[in-house]
């Protein structure tokens, strides 16, 4: 399943049980099976139609949804050795620590805001019939050092576009994470449909506002006064890119 296809389902049972591990993040196959009224038999017909259809995966008893986000590709940048690949729940802490780092270094609300999402739903990957949210990561010897994130709402009229966000940890910078995380989300939107992407910033965020304009993204509106930042009220910027 892509993560643009809205989930469907033949039946009431297999939705269930569909929701419940998107809700999740991941979910034991035996857990999965007392959170559920169905016998032993529905559950495993509906849970092997659900990974026929490519809604569900399963990996030695743990259940996860089951999205096409595209390859794993090692770059070396800089004598840095790092990889991008498909975020997965498994990167949960790491995701976290990423984001926490570079919101404390430089002001980036709405990645504040993804963060505290992931920490009150506890799943990296959602994909339901209101949003979809989908992660790509680079990593360092296994470690999370940077993340892009798209924003993916599921209603028709704003399918077309979607909010990317990207961090990279202040001790990887200048080393082209950045510019591959960027690039890698807006290729899949592109191939995804997609006719817009869009990131909202401080206006007090130089860094991030320079990075965006040198890769190609323009300036659409400005909100004033729409931060309050350590007692001051901060417009924010809201950056596009036409795909």
């Amino acid at each position: 399943m892509g993560a643009t296809e809205r989930p469907t389902f033949a039946t009431d049972a297999s939705r269930r049980l569909y929701e419940y591990v998107e809700r999740n993040g991941t979910v034991e196959r035996h857990k999965l099976l007392d959170v559920v009224s169905l016998s032993s038999e529905e559950f495993q017909s509906h849970l092997e139609r659900l990974k026929a259809d490519g809604y569900l995966t399963e990996e030695d008893g743990t259940l996860r949804i089951e999205l096409e986000f595209g390859a794993v590709t090692a770059y070396d940048i800089d004598d840095l050795r790092f990889v991008v690949r498909p975020g997965r729940q498994s990167d949960f802490d790491g995701l976290i620590e990423t984001i926490r780092d570079v919101t404390s270094a430089e002001t980036y609300v709405v990645a504040e805001t993804i963060a505290e999402e992931l920490l009150y739903e506890h799943a990296v990957t959602r994909h339901n019939t209101v949003k979809s949210r989908m992660f790509f990561v680079a990593t360092v010897d296994g470690d999370v050092v940077g993340w892009t994130h798209l924003d993916l709402p599921q209603t028709e009229r704003l399918q077309g576009t979607a909010q990317q966000t990207v961090g990279v940890r202040e001790a990887y910078q200048g080393n082209g994470v950045g510019n591959k995380l960027l690039q890698r989300g807006v290729e899949w939107a592109e191939a995804n449909g997609y006719r817009k992407v869009y990131n909202s910033v401080p206006i007090t965020n130089d860094r991030a506002l320079e990075f965006l304009t040198v890769h190609g993204w323009d300036t659409e509106a400005i909100r004033k006064n729409h931060y309050a930042i350590d007692g001051e009220y901060v417009d924010e910027v809201v950056m596009a890119r036409e795909l």
